[in-house]
């Protein structure tokens, strides 16, 4: 497919800093609202749930369908940005946020505050995957690093603010649950109106046709999957007729949508790109590290309040040392990559720093010290910080400029199932080890409880336990934490595999939008690769 030329009024195809600045003030707004919306509701739930008089089940659906909405649909957005204009998409995007807010906030029924989470999480999977298309679009990969770890302190910021916010609005009263959905309504509103001031992207039109069946079974072999490792364990048993029919019908939609997307002229997510090592190997790598850090440390949180006895305003205060790390090492590596161009020695010691964290957080118990906690907290920041985001700009700068948006979008994709995945099989396993050290606690005390007893799938209310009981408790998920810090590990070891056989390559001194302009024929518009690298 060719394009054509662009008209001659399009912005210019470069960028001063100023102005990247400006373009990014609106992404990282967007950005913000994506992260606040997945984490907003943390600690707010049971009091969602108890208002709303809804079951278990729908505290697991309000939590899942927020997710599984942004997952399946991030590679369509990614590859709708290649064919549409960027900056109309993020603000779409940002519209159905805003759209799933407001229908959530003022929600009196489960039923609607699914359907409202649905919506937000379309519109999350197009922020976290339009966001670094355009970084990638209007930044040399060269200089993508110092930028990024400006994005890395806002997923930070946002990943430790979610969970305090939203505890904070359901201890205070004059507020309320609802505000846990509107308060992301202002900063989207912003983002929208930064973006139409400050983002200038050229449209380089070409004859679009969109993979509609591709689009349709990517997004429901994904959700059957999705759905299965959401509720196996806890709506029914790993070994049941639902496992078959949603893991079998998931499988069979995939191999449907791989045949359909072989054939069609402009699929989904192109194969071709599975062809360049880096982008294959950064794709397994994303996996590896969703699974790993977000089925590791979203359960941090329980562990803080039941383990350690704090409120939800506290526990969400002692994840600082963890996010703090990620800020700081992923701002550092961003600056000293841009100024060397160097860029494998952080993917590299990010996942052995990441493993180590982990490892250093399996031997943690309920006496563990908070000194040696944050300590251990802050070492997976750090590696993670090193880690997430230069996985993108590695792929970023190894794909054509065309293909950006699809390479992008996959690896947020990817990062995305893991991160589902590991929450949900981490969540199994944890439930199960609480009830058998629960039933071994009650069992040393000469306690007999009828059929186990051991409260599996229900979370206790630690207020109102006996001092024992409490103990007893406390003891049972420290060490099934620490467990679920122990099985990660080794996903981080094998993340570290995957990026030491990532080739390293010169980071490109263009931006997409140059490298597009040249590959579709309207010659170069800014310094070649081989040029030094503009100072900014």
């Amino acid at each position: 497919m060719t394009a054509t030329q662009a008209p001659a009024d399009a912005p210019p195809t470069s960028m001063t800093h100023r102005q990247i600045l400006q373009a990014m003030s609106g992404l990282m707004a967007g950005m913000f609202v994506a992260i606040l919306a997945g984490t907003v509701v943390a600690n707010a739930l049971p009091t969602i749930i108890a208002d709303l008089g809804a079951s278990q089940s729908s505290y697991t659906w309000v939590v899942t369908s927020e997710l599984l909405a942004m997952t399946a649909t991030v590679p369509l957005w990614g590859k709708l940005s290649d064919l549409f204009n960027k900056k109309l998409l993020l603000q779409l995007s940002l519209s159905m946020f805003v759209v799933g807010s407001l229908l959530a906030g003022f929600s009196h029924g489960v039923g609607l505050l699914i359907f409202s989470r649905v919506v937000q999480g379309i519109g999350a999977g197009g922020l976290t995957a339009l966001a670094q298309v355009v970084m990638a679009s209007v930044i040399p990969p060269r200089q993508l690093g110092k930028y990024a770890g400006i994005f890395g302190a806002v997923f930070a910021v946002g990943t430790v603010a979610g969970p305090l916010v939203g505890g904070v609005l359901v201890d205070t009263s004059w507020l309320g649950w609802r505000w846990c959905f509107f308060i992301g309504v202002p900063f989207a509103l912003l983002a929208i109106a930064l973006l139409q001031r400050t983002l200038r992207l050229p449209t380089v039109k070409r004859e679009v046709r969109i993979d509609w069946l591709g689009a349709f079974l990517i997004v429901a072999g994904v959700c059957a999957l999705l759905i299965w490792v959401s509720l196996a364990g806890n709506e029914f048993d790993w070994a049941s007729w639902q496992t078959g029919v949603l893991t079998g019908g998931g499988v069979l939609l995939l191999v449907a949508a791989v045949f359909v997307e072989a054939r069609t002229a402009e699929p989904v997510i192109p194969l071709g790109i599975f062809r360049n090592r880096t982008v294959t190997l950064t794709t397994v790598a994303s996996l590896l590290v969703g699974v790993a850090m977000f089925g590791g440390t979203v359960f941090l949180s329980q562990y803080f309040q039941i383990s350690l006895g704090k409120s939800p305003t506290v526990a969400g205060l002692m994840s600082l040392p963890m996010i703090l790390g990620l800020l700081v090492s992923s701002t550092v590596a961003g600056q000293v990559i841009s100024r060397t161009g160097k860029w494998k020695r952080y993917l590299v010691a990010g996942a052995l720093i990441m493993a180590v964290g982990l490892a250093l957080l399996a031997t943690i118990d309920a006496k563990t010290h908070f000194g040696l906690l944050s300590l251990y907290m802050a070492v997976l920041g750090v590696g993670v910080g090193m880690l997430m985001q230069n996985l993108v700009l590695a792929a970023q700068n190894d794909v054509p400029a065309a293909d950006l948006g699809a390479a992008t979008s996959v690896l947020s994709f990817f990062r995305s199932m893991g991160g589902t995945i590991g929450v949900s099989v981490l969540g199994a396993i944890l439930a199960n080890r609480v009830a058998t050290e629960t039933a071994k606690g009650l069992s040393d005390a000469g306690v007999t409880v009828p059929g186990g007893g051991s409260g599996e799938g229900s979370v206790p209310d630690m207020s109102t336990l006996p001092g024992p009981m409490r103990t007893i408790i406390e003891h049972a998920y420290a060490v099934a934490t620490a467990d679920l810090f122990l099985i990660a590990t080794p996903f981080a070891v094998l993340a570290l595999v995957a990026v030491v056989f990532i080739k390293e390559k010169p980071l490109k001194t263009t931006s997409g939008m140059e490298r597009l302009a040249e590959e579709s024929g309207e010659g170069p518009t800014a310094p070649s690769d081989k040029d030094p690298a503009p100072v900014a």
